[in-house]
């Protein structure tokens, strides 16, 4: 058994799921956390089964982590939709709290879709600060992702702000999307076109290597 009690980036527990060793990693922070489980993906992909304790999985759990750390809360919300936080120091964000880049025609240059996250209540006010942050940006789309079911005025500024249209896909998308954590928690994701997604550097792919036997090394 393999522990790394500061697993930070994740190597250790990495190198140990390549050596069929088992395995506990702990940490203290959600953005650690997803980074972990975004380096096993790529590393492994659906071969590396394991389990993660303390993360919200209902929403009272969610609004539990909301109550007691705002931020942390950010950070997992923002990796069910596979987002980059904006910034990992806690302060004035401008608006943005995470970012996804993504890529939606072959040798097309990357854009990008503006993360909003909300734990309290939230009103239209809110929606019309995410069409004008996601303008400043250049930005093709905008999320807002929060616990309130959106009201219909919400609704309604989200829809005026129209459709991306992309020019590798034959459609459109609503340029400004609100989901809920319900929503997140039963698997919705942001609806948008990607032949890649580009928000994290991806790990090389890792070959497993040849089981042995465990040992047990006793110092002296």
């Amino acid at each position: 058994m393999v522990l790394d009690p500061f697993c930070g980036c994740g190597t250790a527990v990495v190198e140990a799921q390549r050596l069929h060793r088992s395995w506990i990693g702990i940490d203290i922070t959600s953005l650690a956390t997803a980074l972990i489980k975004k380096r096993l993906r790529d590393a492994f992909g659906e071969s590396a089964t394991y389990k993660v304790v303390g993360e919200p999985v209902s929403i009272e759990d969610a609004a539990a982590l909301a109550a007691s750390d705002p931020y942390q809360f950010q950070w997992w919300a923002l990796d069910l939709v596979d987002a980059r936080p904006a910034s990992e120091k806690k302060g004035a964000d401008k608006g943005i709290d995470g970012r996804i880049l993504f890529h939606d025609e072959p040798g097309g240059k990357t854009k990008q879709i503006i993360l909003s996250v909300k734990a309290g209540k939230t009103g239209p006010a809110h929606v019309r600060d995410l069409v004008g942050t996601v303008q400043r940006e250049n930005a093709e789309m905008g999320a807002l992702l929060s616990f309130q079911e959106p009201t219909q005025p919400m609704k309604a500024e989200a829809a005026s702000a129209g459709f991306y249209s992309s020019p590798g896909w034959n459609t459109t998308y609503p340029r400004i999307q609100l989901l809920t954590v319900e929503q997140l928690l039963g698997g919705k994701g942001i609806d948008y076109p990607h032949l890649t997604s580009v928000t994290f550097r991806k790990a090389p792919k890792s070959e497993p290597a040849a089981p042995t036997p465990d040992t047990l090394f006793e110092g002296q």
